[in-house]
């Protein structure tokens, strides 16, 4: 998955390198994912293969490699898995979904429009 502009500052220098290690070294491009995207569509470790059409929809699978705390600084082994494209979007849909509405809510503070505080 391509790293967005704005986040590009928080990879180290030799992420390529630290990438192209987890992918084609440890994971030998397959995917590492073994049921924590949460998709359930894989019993055990996730038959999809870099480059080779992906299980169920036969599109060409593009290993990325994800980190499983969301910290871009984290570049510790434990922390990355090779996933495919669609094992890696299923596990990042809930961090998304915040990162999404926090967006939206900047903007929206941005425009004058006012936010309701909730209390805990």
């Amino acid at each position: 998955m391509p790293i967005r502009p704005e986040n590009r500052g928080r990879y180290p220098s030799d992420w390529p390198t630290i990438s192209r290690r987890i992918r084609f070294g440890r994971a030998g491009s397959r995917c590492e994912c073994v049921g924590e995207c949460g998709r359930g569509t894989h019993d055990g470790r996730c038959p999809n293969q870099h480059g080779q059409p992906a299980y169920g929809t036969g599109s060409r699978v593009i290993l990325t490699t994800a980190h499983l705390d969301h910290t871009p600084e984290n570049c510790d082994p434990a922390n990355l898995r090779a996933m495919c494209q669609g094992c890696h979007l299923h596990y990042d849909r809930q961090h998304h979904a915040q990162t999404r509405a926090a967006t939206r809510r900047a903007a929206a503070e941005a425009a004058g429009q006012l936010t309701l505080e909730q209390s805990s």
